[in-house]
């Protein structure tokens, strides 16, 4: 459905956001994703919305979202806890995360099987390393630095192989 506007070969940009933590879409998330993710092709959102509103802030941008460890019924009624998006042969596994961040990485991907990159969220820390030929990558906060010293957001390029950045945010954020 989403991915219907992405060419069979050709590379994908992925905007990734996660732990926004946000009552409603306010005009700071908006400006974040469109400074951000203006090139992206999908903005995937790791979870913790709090409200789906904030999705209101893709416009009219395909993305895919999980629900998370803060969410409410309402969202998580509404949002998958996990996914596997298959984009130019790659299998890239998306969970928010719960619990201590110690072998968070490693529980997320018990749970979702084989995969070649896993997007989480949940420690509001950036990620963006590899081990046995898997990516783990954490966009960070984008709203929250708690545990972090930037709130920050990520791009994953996919084509050839996947590679990521992690985008410190600077931008004037809503009181």
């Amino acid at each position: 459905m989403l991915l219907s506007r992405i060419k069979e070969g050709s590379p994908v940009r992925i905007g990734v956001i996660s732990d926004t933590h946000l009552p409603a879409c306010n005009e700071t998330l908006r400006k974040i994703v469109d400074r951000y993710f203006l090139d992206a092709d999908l903005i995937v959102h790791a979870g913790d919305l709090v409200n789906l509103d904030v999705l209101e802030a893709f416009g009219s941008k395909p993305f895919q979202a999980v629900c998370g460890n803060m969410d409410p019924a309402s969202v998580r009624r509404m949002l998958p806890d996990r996914f596997i998006l298959e984009i130019q042969g790659f299998r890239l596994g998306v969970m928010h995360g719960w619990g201590s961040a110690g072998h968070l990485e490693e529980k997320i991907l018990a749970l979702l099987g084989p995969v070649d990159c896993v997007i989480y969220g949940h420690t509001h820390y950036p990620a963006n390393w590899r081990r046995n030929g898997v990516l783990f990558f954490n966009p960070g906060s984008a709203l929250d630095k708690r545990f972090a010293t930037d709130t920050t957001v990520g791009i994953l390029d996919v084509g050839d192989t996947i590679t990521g950045k992690i985008l410190k945010i600077e931008i004037e954020k809503e009181p």
